[in-house]
């Protein structure tokens, strides 16, 4: 795959899901930039949000990670911990939204990935972020949308 555009010359791990991570990486990759899904053995879970579907992957799932290419990494085992490591030695961008805690575990802490990696840029897309009252829980869009009061404006009056 040949890239071209602005970020022709960049290099993104996108190891997010779902909507938010992926957007993202779907514009950088959009621009041109180099970007690598990496994906849990099973695949991403979006693959089977459908239908509509093409080939048996939902237009969900191809709609966020166009452009990108692919790769199945288990970073719950610590030999897929290394090989991430490896695609960040050359990486530009990170993308993640790993639930808080999770790449600390790993030994990742936000100070750990600067040291060893001074030129990424960390990309962490998380629902509340990091601290704060709500810091550090789970959230997807549905719940953002309910916490902030737009979810009211959306749907049929009445339900």
């Amino acid at each position: 795959m040949l890239n071209t555009g602005s970020l022709a010359n960049i290099k993104v791990i996108d190891a997010s899901r779902v909507l938010g991570g992926p957007y993202a990486g779907q514009v950088l990759a959009d621009h041109g930039a180099a970007v690598i899904k990496v994906e849990p053995p099973a695949g991403d879970e979006t693959r089977g949000w459908g239908p509509p579907f093409l080939d048996g992957t939902a237009s969900y799932f191809l709609g966020l990670n166009r452009n990108k290419r692919g790769m199945a990494l288990d970073m719950a085992q610590p030999a897929g911990q290394e090989l991430l490591l490896a695609l960040l030695e050359t990486a530009d961008v990170f993308i993640e939204n790993f639930k808080t805690g999770t790449l600390e575990r790993w030994g990742l802490t936000r100070e750990e990935l600067e040291r060893r990696f001074p030129r990424l840029v960390h990309c962490r897309v998380s629902g509340f972020g990091a601290d704060g009252p709500l810091g550090g829980l789970p959230g997807y869009d549905a719940a953002i949308q309910a916490t902030t009061g737009i979810m009211s404006v959306n749907g049929e009056l009445g339900g």
